[in-house]
């Protein structure tokens, strides 16, 4: 028996989810404000060590090839923040969060994005960066089980499209035969509640150089004329906000069948539960395939989809139960860095990477 813990290093929450996996049993079922743990990562270690986890897959940020917490470098620091060495504001957080975990000798490990599988075409990956983040993947990987389940199938048998509007992020995966074929993270796509999404390149090229914080802003909070006030279950009482958050998060699936025919389009993230979103894409993608949110373990109350994924890919990587949802991803596959499909000569790394 594995007794594994998935991590969601959320914007508004981290959730922490435990499954004793032979039987299904949730072990571990909190979330914790965001803000709590960066003023104090240690807030989170007797609340791991208390449920005596055999795997652990912590916060991957835009993700390595699976990797033990005890191998990772200041490059795979980097690799997984893409925050440059002089904004110390981003990067201190993550940092000091695995070297705490480090520090406990926890069974942590770090996993891929989308763009590390094999099972992505490399044509597909041409100039991009963000295909669907750690946590995104572990999303998916807990809709796949979802609809193996519902419609007795093995997991080489599932088709879906993911389509995950977080608190900060509207992202989409493609899934063909089980395995991960495309996929749109929240700084390609559509707009999200607090990302801008993808920017148009002439835009770029005017702001010449902006900060971190910039793509992270401009969503739709941002449009609705409040940076702070406005709640996401508001955001149906502002018609350009909601037909643009409405519009991306529909583009984004139409852009993904271009991969894959999906059975089903399944919806997760914390925004995704707000019934009229919930009832808009339905109505909306009713010509693409039939719309319905994830389910997630039977009696989880408090933990995201990404986290209840993220257990479940440790789960596989500890050789327990979810072993061949695991194998079907080929998430022990992935390889390679999130900088390889764009031009080397903009990425030298020995630029970008603080080894203090």
């Amino acid at each position: 028996m594995s007794r594994v813990v998935g991590i969601d290093p959320g914007t508004k929450s981290f959730d922490f989810f435990g499954l004793a996996d032979d039987c299904d049993e949730i072990i571990l079922d909190v979330s914790m404000p965001t803000s709590r743990i960066g003023a104090d990562p240690e807030s989170v270690i007797d609340l791991l060590k208390d449920v005596c986890p055999d795997l652990i897959v912590g916060p991957s940020g835009y993700g390595v090839p699976v990797k033990n917490i005890r191998d990772i470098t200041p490059t795979d620091i980097f690799l997984m923040s893409l925050v440059l060495k002089d904004d110390k504001k981003s990067i201190l957080g993550m940092r000091r969060l695995i070297e705490i975990l480090g520090k406990h000798s926890l069974p942590v490990c770090f996993i891929p994005g989308v763009i590390h599988l094999p099972t992505v075409p490399s044509f597909r990956k041409i100039n991009r960066i963000d295909m669907g983040t750690p946590d995104k993947l572990c999303s998916c990987a807990l809709a796949i089980r979802d609809q193996a389940t519902r419609r007795r199938i093995d997991y080489d048998q599932t088709s879906l499209i993911l389509l995950e509007i977080g608190f900060a992020h509207t992202a989409a995966i493609a899934v063909d035969a089980g395995a991960v074929v495309d996929g749109i993270g929240g700084s390609s796509g559509g707009i999200g509640f607090l990302s801008m999404g993808a920017m148009d390149s002439e835009l770029a090229y005017l702001l010449r150089g902006f900060p971190k914080e910039f793509m992270t802003g401009r969503g739709a909070r941002t449009l609705a004329g409040s940076e702070n006030a406005i709640a996401p279950e508001e955001i149906a009482h502002n018609s350009d906000v909601w037909l643009a958050l409405m519009d991306g998060a529909v583009r984004n699936v139409l852009a993904l069948t271009a991969a894959t025919v999906p059975d089903e389009i399944l919806l997760s993230g914390r925004l995704s539960k707000i019934p009229e979103l919930q009832a808009e894409l339905t109505r909306r993608l009713a010509t693409v395939a039939p719309v319905r949110p994830v389910e997630g373990f039977h009696g989880v109350k408090i933990a995201k989809e990404s986290a209840q994924g993220a257990a479940l890919i440790a789960s596989g990587l500890a050789h327990g139960r979810y072993e061949n949802l695991v194998a079907t991803m080929r998430i022990g596959d992935a390889c390679g860095t999130v900088l390889d499909y764009v031009p080397s000569k903009y990425v030298n790394l020995t630029d970008f990477i603080d080894t203090g």
